[in-house]
């Protein structure tokens, strides 16, 4: 099968499209002809090694030291099942998958293998692989912060970064909470933002919100502290929340999961995607989202 592969740590030059071996399918697992996956800016961390001197080492230890041990990259995937383990009884075969690999990876391939009890759901019959592609990443961490924050109908929500896969998804879903939203981002992501929900945009080139004098509930950094360092004293309502992407390492669950499709499915949220390439132009969307001014997300799909 073709698969793309990052054996040494660098520019997105490093990632190579080959032959390898299809994986094999476990008992208990099923295996995905994947036909889209996106890449995250985790996935650029990875790739580049894009973390402080602080946390390198530790990065090498975990990930690998001269390059990512799992060789092929892609957290996110969606796509058909090909086939199931003899244990398996949530999947059948021809069933439109999608989900989540934190640690796994493999997704920057033709087919993956996976558990049936990961973080995997059926597509939902009016979303295409695309759009399902679209909303793991950015939609769990979103959601994860939001709920860690306790949104709750009424309150001021700023989010800073809001035009990126986290920041589109924190937009919506905070909106469908009830909360009135201020959205940061550049100018020609003004009206983009809007359509999502914001009841305010501020272009954070040219509008200072820390001396607009509103103050908030919940100040949302959506692109992280290791990006932007927010001075939030004079942001925050006495009880006010600041909370940055960045905030330790959040665990998901499948109910998480499940929330977003529904909201997908039913139209309360939009999948936002800025660009599709082929897997053999994977390279270039990595040069693409190493610049830092993707919209919502950038999906890569394979064709069989």
């Amino acid at each position: 099968m073709r698969a793309v592969i990052c054996t040494k740590y660098g520019p997105p030059d490093v990632l190579e499209l080959i032959e390898i071996k299809k994986p094999s399918v476990g008992n208990n697992e099923i295996c995905i002809k994947v036909h889209a996956t996106s890449v995250t800016a985790s996935d650029c961390i990875i790739r580049g090694l894009k973390v402080t001197a602080k946390y390198r080492i530790l990065m090498r230890f975990v990930v690998g030291f001269s390059g990512p041990r799992k060789a092929v990259l892609g957290m996110v995937f969606a796509g058909e099942v090909e086939s199931v383990g003899k244990n398996v009884t949530a999947f059948k075969k021809g069933e439109k998958v999608f989900g989540f690999d934190r640690y796994g990876f493999g997704s920057y391939a033709e087919y993956k293998c996976i558990s049936e009890n990961s973080l995997l759901l059926k597509i939902p019959k009016n979303i295409s692989y695309e759009q399902a592609a679209s909303i793991p990443f950015g939609g769990l961490l979103a959601y994860h912060f939001l709920k860690k924050a306790n949104i709750k109908n009424g309150q001021n929500v700023l989010i800073y970064g809001a035009s990126g896969a986290v920041g589109t998804s924190a937009v919506q879903i905070a909106k469908y909470f009830g909360a009135e939203i201020t959205g940061v981002c550049s100018a020609t992501n003004i009206n983009l933002v809007k359509s999502l929900g914001a009841d305010k945009v501020l272009d954070y080139t040219k509008d200072d919100f820390s001396l607009e004098g509103r103050q908030y509930d919940l100040v949302f950094n959506a692109v992280g502290k290791s990006k932007v360092k927010l001075n939030c004293k004079n942001l925050l309502k006495k009880e006010g929340k600041h909370i940055t992407v960045d905030d330790g390492s959040p665990k998901f669950s499948a109910d998480d999961l499940k929330f977003l499709s529904k909201l997908l499915e039913k139209g309360q949220i939009e999948a936002v995607i800025d660009r599709c390439y082929p897997l053999e132009q994977i390279v270039d969307a990595h040069r693409y989202v190493d610049k830092g001014h993707k919209k919502g997300n950038v999906i890569i799909t394979i064709d069989h």
